[in-house]
């Protein structure tokens, strides 16, 4: 059990160096030697965790489903209020993406994705998992009164996505001069403000 755990632990290092790589050289550089370097091991170290390097992205994609609905258990184990269960979650989701500066290059390049239709499925079901749970979150706050019954929680559940994917790849194009932070405040305001129950 042990060894498995330290397994699980080296392999996330692993993947978190790989996002590393990403950040500073793009997914077409990426490779086991570039990683490896980065670990500080030889290649072939790298290589009792991983086969290649399709399945460190792999990985990569399976951290990023574990973090988001990690996210939501917490915020939903956490938080009472509804309203302020989605606030907190959009703040977690923003901190999320700044401190994983590689995820919009990684989950938007078409070379992760090349004749994988596989991986392009699973990260589409995973953006399907956290918008459904957002989606509950908000059927919660209409069922309390808090969220409007007028309003569809599916549609909801994508333009609460809307307010950080956009803002996220504005911070990621300017190199990290847009405030991400200080347009999710905002947008949070406009956006709750809609959602309230009159």
């Amino acid at each position: 059990m042990a060894l498995k755990l330290d397994s699980e632990i080296r392999q996330e290092q692993i993947a978190q160096a790989a996002l590393a790589v990403v950040a500073q050289h793009g997914v077409r550089r990426l490779s086991i030697a570039s990683v490896a370097r980065l670990v500080g091991v030889v290649p072939s170290a790298l290589y009792r965790h991983f086969k290649s390097k399709d399945a460190i992205i792999d990985t990569v994609m399976r951290l990023v489903r574990e973090r988001l609905l990690e996210n939501v258990r917490v915020v939903t184990g956490t938080v009472s209020d509804p309203l302020e269960q989605l606030r907190v979650l959009l703040s977690r989701h923003v901190q999320f993406i700044k401190e994983n500066q590689a995820l919009p290059r990684v989950l938007f390049s078409e070379a992760v994705y090349e004749g994988r239709l596989g991986r392009r499925r699973a990260i589409f079901g995973t953006i399907q998992s956290y918008l459904a749970c957002v989606a509950d979150i908000v059927r919660r706050g209409q069922a309390e009164g808090r969220i409007r019954k007028d309003l569809d929680p599916d549609t909801v559940s994508v333009m609460f996505l809307g307010l950080i994917q956009p803002a996220a790849i504005l911070w990621h194009m300017s190199e990290g001069e847009f405030d991400v932070v200080q347009h999710s405040e905002r947008a949070w305001t406009i956006f709750a403000d809609t959602l309230r129950e009159r």
